[in-house]
């Protein structure tokens, strides 16, 4: 039988919870060994109960496993156990690591250095923009960016670090073959493509709501450290930074509007003692990253840049600063309306810039 079959089965059975499928497997070091050891040895892990010892006793084949090691299998996920060498080291040491994940794309070593960057669903373009220039300038700098892939801070965060050619991966509260929100499809092709989507859930899960703070756990355990961008007093993002707290992580914050709602979670997460965060340097310093000097993808960008005519390399610098409406771009730029409307197209196709809600435009 396929050695993936136990995990999973394990994984199903009655009154056996991440702690304690961790502790069976310290103890017999394979779920197939598990499924073939007597009571007495049963007792001998501490934590298991009497009705855990009985389901794994009783177990009986099941089709349902068949059906998701089909699944997996035609769906090209991998399965990353407690037991593999993939399995990520800072995940691993957290109280309560799912036993085993199911992985699409790839992890590999370079994940270990890892900030998560979470926040707001329905951010501001200030949150929106601090989180571009901070994810980006962390995954240039060869640091995975770890997010959950929700509408928002979430997906700006992926979409920064893929921008520059940087790792990232996304965890997801529903089945790693479920996109959700369904409009991030394209963006979940390309995380897949330059990191990993994973999620501990099986095959299929619905994106239940109780499943998003078991989620986060995941996230911040994958990181050494969680940015929260901005969040309000009710966002699941303090729910990542307390799970960051209770499992030694630093958590970073960026300081926000004091008169806007979208900041207060934030605010109040900097008066409890987190780091506040200017920039990516901040990030940097603090937790002492090895990091490489900025890639080439940055030199070329800069090169590339420098090719623009004059008009383009003046409102390119404009953007570089803050987004801006078209109107605003016209009067500061000194140029005509025809010439700027000109630049903003050229720019959007060559990739340097991107056009926001209202006619406002933004650096990548």
């Amino acid at each position: 039988m396929h050695e993936l079959y136990y995990w999973i089965a394990l994984r199903l059975t009655c009154g056996i919870g991440n702690v304690n499928y961790k502790n069976l497997i310290n103890h017999f070091g394979t779920p197939e060994k598990i499924f073939h050891a007597d009571a007495a040895e049963l007792r001998k892990v501490e934590g298991i109960s009497a009705r855990a010892r009985e389901s794994v006793l009783k177990f009986k084949h099941s089709h349902v496993i068949d059906m998701e090691l089909d699944l997996i299998t035609a769906e090209k996920i991998e399965i990353v156990t407690l037991n593999s060498p993939n399995y990520p080291e800072n995940l691993k040491n957290i109280y309560d690591p799912p036993p085993f994940l199911y992985v699409k794309g790839k992890l590999n070593k370079q994940d270990c250095n890892a900030i998560a960057v979470v926040g707001s669903r329905r951010a501001s373009e200030y949150g929106i923009k601090v989180t571009e220039e901070i994810s980006r300038a962390l995954a240039l700098r060869d640091i995975t960016i770890i997010s959950g892939m929700a509408r928002g801070i979430d997906s700006q965060a992926h979409e920064a670090a893929l921008a520059c050619g940087g790792r990232t991966i996304a965890v997801l509260g529903c089945g790693v073959d479920v996109v959700y929100p369904p409009e991030n499809r394209k963006l979940y092709g390309a995380i897949v493509s330059n990191g990993a989507v994973i999620s501990e859930y099986p095959m299929g899960t619905e994106p239940n709501s109780y499943n998003f703070p078991a989620r986060n756990r995941i996230i911040s355990g994958l990181s050494i450290g969680v940015l929260v961008a901005e969040a309000s007093l009710k966002s699941g993002s303090l729910i990542t930074a307390r799970l960051a707290l209770d499992q030694g992580r630093d958590v970073f914050a960026v300081p926000g509007n004091i008169f806007s709602l979208k900041s207060k979670g934030s605010n109040s997460l900097l008066k409890s003692g987190a780091q506040l965060v200017e920039g990516a340097d901040d990030i940097i310093e603090s937790m002492h990253f090895k990091v490489n000097a900025y890639k080439k993808a940055e030199e070329e960008e800069n090169e590339k840049a420098g090719n623009l005519s004059m008009e383009a390399q003046t409102i390119y610098k404009l953007l570089q600063k803050e987004s801006a409406q078209i109107d605003e771009i016209i009067l500061k730029s000194r140029l005509s309306s025809s010439q700027v409307s000109s630049v903003l197209l050229e720019l959007e196709l060559n990739g340097f810039i991107k056009q926001l809600p209202g006619k406002r435009f933004c650096t990548y």
